[in-house]
């Protein structure tokens, strides 16, 4: 039984303390060296501390708020298929995983895809039963000594999805993780981890979706590590429909080899508080990169989006392009760095992020970045941040078309940039319905 902690006023010791209580539990042995990595990114995270504003990577996020929660880190949970019967999205086949809690429950989840085509385990099996090949990847891509919410989660995983696709392999159904935190009774801290490995010549498409069920406090501090061998490729996508009381943090942190394709979308709903991190580096030649984003942050909602293309070797390539639209008394964040080596010449890197702020109340802040130590190269950034087109505007009302609607149109078609490079039809057509209804609120 999870021991109580109400009587611990500070985030920050309960976790310790909870660390301590099941360190034996999560990883096994004491000597093994999972185990001691585990201690090690404890003692980083207690050396670290929770992030304030005074760090310049988090200057414009306070997590202030997260911290006054108090939360239970007992994870089990009486949801049932029926309870999720809602969250399904309709004439979506594929392997369908869910996690509650964090938790992988396998009698909510469907797997279909052959052995022979992809192997899926959850993280708490495969800790127990492939410890080799979980000691020669986790922790060895997301690095936890400068990211306190990594080595948080880097320390207190206990499970998530591994995910190995053997070489010259096409998974030909999508894997969709489904990650529900069940706040009916009382709030909830999660901590995931996933670890998806791409053999040479094998492609793969992979969707991550975020849901709170009940009206308490959710805390999900997740880390999904992605590895791309030679000429491998990937559509990866990530949605974030939380509720008014979600705290997300979330760090994809992704390493390619030569001639290999990663092309992400990232869609950001609603959550009291989002910060999504996504980290590339461009470990081979001619590899490539794509990234897309789309944030709705409305009422007092907090989006930050920071994003890092590490470009290591020549002839690399990445695009990135992120948009938002921000209402009512939200606030977004959007920080993008280009790193160019020096031994990568010949290297095209481009970024550009884009926001419409719909009220006085609402306020973007955007912070391009390039270094690069290279001088045979093609970068370019830029950032946009204004209203509503009122000549646009006007046109469409001089055709008859309702003020309203009219918004709706043109910030539907601002969004449509976006949501159009979502190739898994289902979830593109869902997420266009559910904009559209954002829109017209």
């Amino acid at each position: 039984m999870t021991p109580s902690y109400a009587s611990y006023n500070d985030f920050k010791e309960q976790l310790l303390a909870s660390f301590r209580d099941n360190e034996e539990r999560m990883n096994g042995e004491r000597k093994s060296p999972l185990h001691q990595l585990r201690r090690s990114a404890l003692k980083q995270f207690e050396q670290l501390g929770f992030p304030t504003i005074r760090h310049e990577e988090w200057k414009y996020s306070n997590v202030n708020g997260l911290l006054k929660e108090e939360f239970g880190l007992d994870t089990t949970s009486t949801l049932t298929a029926e309870d999720l019967s809602p969250l399904e999205i309709p004439n979506l086949d594929g392997n369908i995983l869910y996690f509650i809690n964090g938790i992988y429950h396998p009698e909510l989840s469907r797997i279909i895809s052959p052995a022979n085509q992809v192997k899926i385990t959850s993280f708490a099996e495969a800790i127990k039963t492939d410890p080799d090949f979980i000691g020669s990847h986790f922790a060895s891509y997301a690095d936890y000594q400068d990211s306190a919410f990594t080595a948080l989660n880097t320390a207190m995983a206990s499970d998530g999805v591994v995910i190995r696709v053997p070489d010259n392999t096409t998974v030909e159904q999508p894997i969709i993780l489904r990650f529900i935190t069940d706040t009916r009774e009382k709030n909830i801290a999660s901590q995931p981890r996933n670890l998806v490995v791409i053999g040479k010549n094998a492609e793969v498409m992979m969707a991550e979706s975020y849901r709170t069920l009940g009206e308490k406090t959710s805390f999900v501090n997740v880390v999904t590590e992605v590895v791309l061998e030679r000429d491998a490729r990937m559509q990866y996508y990530k949605v974030l429909n939380e509720t008014e009381n979600a705290y997300h943090i979330g760090t994809t942190q992704v390493s390619q080899s030569d001639n290999s394709h990663f092309y992400s979308a990232s869609i950001t709903l609603n959550g009291s508080f989002v910060r999504n991190n996504l980290n590339i580096v461009l470990n081979g030649q001619h590899a490539e990169a794509f990234m897309y984003g789309l944030y709705m942050p409305n009422g007092r909602q907090h989006v930050d989006n920071h994003t890092l293309v590490d470009h290591a070797m020549p002839n690399s390539y990445s695009n990135e392009l992120y948009k938002g639209i921000l209402d009512d008394n939200s606030t977004g964040v959007f920080n993008g760095k280009i790193f160019v080596r020096p031994d990568a010449q010949k290297t095209n890197a481009y970024q550009s992020c884009k926001n419409v702020v719909l009220s006085p109340g609402a306020s973007m802040n955007t912070k391009p970045q390039l270094e690069i130590y290279a001088d045979d190269v093609k970068c370019s950034h830029g950032t946009t941040t204004g209203q509503l087109n009122d000549e646009a505007l006007f046109y469409m009302r001089s055709r008859g078309i309702p003020k309203d609607e009219a918004r709706t149109l043109l910030l539907y078609a601002f969004s449509q940039d976006v949501l159009s490079q979502i190739k898994i039809a289902p979830i593109r057509e869902y997420l266009e319905g559910v904009v559209r209804e954002k829109l017209t609120k």
